[in-house]
């Protein structure tokens, strides 16, 4: 698809190197930027005595998100790009499907470094892009290396439903790319073709006119993710496409999996789908 309308999800504090990155990326591809800081509510305390100082808190938050929104816009107003902000104060039962909510009306949902400081709030956003957009989400460990015209991609392949639509929503990406590595690590059997060989996604990407090569690798005892981000290395490439929480979310915070762990650490930008 082509990307017409971007969503950069900050926080209240010290965001504008990230502001500064989504505006330059949406100039240089003539899109629409929506930019939303979010502040986390605590919920209300159990005991009175306690009321005063949570009022106090809430007014404080409430004030936070006001003067981001108000940075957030004296920042962008000569940039020269479209773009709107929107500020969301909410707690943690309702913010992530108020960002869902938003995401929805954009073609893909950016996160950069600003959030790492708070790792709730972080998980929160990602997963409510995930489970209530029906839109992919961008990782960067620098917005400055996010670009929606990579050169090289590499596509994590695993023959699931998550994968396939990653592979559908990064079709555009990978079709302006000078080549996609389709990865497949530790090969696996699948119902109804035996071994899944990367072949069949191959072909389909061809089909659009991508040059694909198809890499079938072990992982010699190293974690998938591992094995992902050190081919990415290897390969040189501007983005991994993969899809997300092919496992439950509950399953995943608690023994760990590739999604957690590409959502933990980048080594280069990562785009998830579900």
């Amino acid at each position: 698809m082509t990307y017409k309308s971007i969503l950069l999800v900050v926080g209240v504090k010290q965001f504008e190197n990230d502001l500064r990155a989504a505006a330059d990326l949406c100039s240089a591809h003539d899109v629409h930027l929506t930019v939303m800081p979010v502040a986390m509510a605590t919920l209300p305390p159990i005991r009175d005595f306690a009321a005063v100082s949570w009022d106090f808190d809430r007014t404080s938050q409430i004030e936070e998100v006001g003067q981001a929104i108000e940075r957030a816009r004296e920042a962008l107003n000569n940039s020269g790009i479209s773009f709107n902000v929107l500020g969301r104060y909410a707690d943690s039962m309702r913010i992530e499907h108020d960002l869902g909510e938003c995401a929805r009306f954009s073609d893909i949902t950016l996160i950069g470094p600003s959030l790492r400081a708070d790792k709730r709030l972080r998980r929160l956003m990602i997963e409510g892009v995930l489970f209530h957009s029906a839109r992919p989400i961008l990782l960067a460990p620098d917005l400055r290396s996010a670009t929606l015209k990579p050169k090289r991609v590499l596509l994590a392949w695993n023959s699931s439903i998550e994968s396939a639509r990653a592979a559908r929503e990064g079709l555009e990406m990978m079709r302006g790319a000078d080549g996609v590595n389709v990865v497949v690590v530790e090969p696996r059997a699948v119902a109804e073709t035996g071994v899944e060989t990367g072949d069949d996604i191959a072909s389909y990407l061809a089909r659009h006119g991508i040059t694909v090569t198809i890499d079938r690798l072990r992982g010699a005892g190293r974690r998938t993710e591992e094995v992902l981000s050190q081919h990415a290395v290897d390969t040189s490439a501007d983005l991994i496409v993969m899809g997300a929480y092919g496992h439950s979310r509950v399953r995943e915070k608690v023994f760990g999996g590739v999604t957690q762990a590409m959502i933990d650490a980048q080594v280069v930008p990562v785009m998830l789908v579900r």
